[in-house]
């Protein structure tokens, strides 16, 4: 039976015991608050955490680079996940980190993972603030699916797809740029911000209302997708497979390889 791409609380309430389950706290922020901080401050009772910063590579464009294989494979196993596991992966922001993780599985050949629906918020109680350790896994990182992560030259030549900046429209249209060196965006990109995905409770929106959103984008049969640094832009990798449509992928290095290059930048609300 299939599992994924998103559970539902009380799917997880039922199976948090299961023995091959395990949850995984992924929350982190761009600045301020510690996502570390905050787990040890309250988290889903058997849920481990994983910093992103540890699944993020050295090498490669942009602020968060796609990890080696031999990275994530470590990572994984400190956290307990087997090549059976079901992996559960949840945040407090709607999503928008817990997806990087899921994607990651996927791109290191994992078939079993899901995104908490709605989160920390969905979840609610009991949650807790004891910190479990559980025996290393032997979760394998295979060979990574390198078509689902383009890089600077390979967008830079895209034809005949959308490109599409996930972040917010005052990011696109270059009002405010909290943390890269230039304002704007991509020249052709497309701007549908991932936080139009949700519903006001956090909870994604319907396959059918997704589908609407993708074709409107004409991403029916495929987009790339950018954000800031290749984290938000898996939220749209994940309401893609929600929605059932293939050909989602993502520019790894994002707006801020791109920003960081002798490079185009647009800026205003068009493409």
């Amino acid at each position: 039976m299939a599992f994924g791409p998103l559970v539902e609380a009380d799917w997880l309430r039922e199976h948090i015991d299961d023995r091959d389950v395990r949850v995984i706290d992924f929350r982190w922020y761009l600045q301020g608050r510690r996502g570390w901080q905050e787990f040890v401050r309250g988290h889903i009772p058997r849920a481990v955490f994983l910093d992103l910063e540890k699944v993020t590579g050295k090498e490669g464009g942009g602020r968060h680079p796609l990890p080696s294989a031999d990275q994530f494979e470590s990572e994984l196993r400190l956290r307990g996940v087997n090549d059976d596991t079901k992996v559960v992966v949840y945040d407090d922001s709607g999503g928008s980190t817990a997806a990087r993780l899921w994607f990651l599985l996927g791109y290191f050949g994992h078939r079993a993972q899901a995104v908490l629906n709605g989160g920390l918020q969905a979840w609610g109680l009991p949650i807790e603030d004891e910190v479990e350790v559980f025996a290393p896994g032997n979760f394998t990182a295979r060979e990574p699916d390198h078509a689902s992560a383009l890089d600077f030259e390979a967008v830079r030549a895209l034809r005949g797809m959308p490109l599409v900046d996930a972040r917010a429209g005052e990011r696109y249209r270059g009002e405010k740029e909290p943390i890269d060196p230039k304002a704007g965006h991509i020249p052709g990109a497309l701007n549908a911000p991932y936080s139009e995905n949700l519903e006001p409770d956090g909870r994604f929106k319907s396959p059918a209302q997704l589908r609407r959103r993708y074709m409107e984008l004409g991403a029916e049969d495929g987009a790339v997708f950018y954000c800031g640094s290749g984290v938000n832009a898996t939220h749209h990798v994940l309401a893609m497979a929600v929605a059932g449509l293939p050909g989602a992928r993502i520019y790894a290095g994002s707006w801020s390889d791109w920003s960081n290059r002798d490079a185009p930048v647009a800026t205003g609300a068009e493409p």
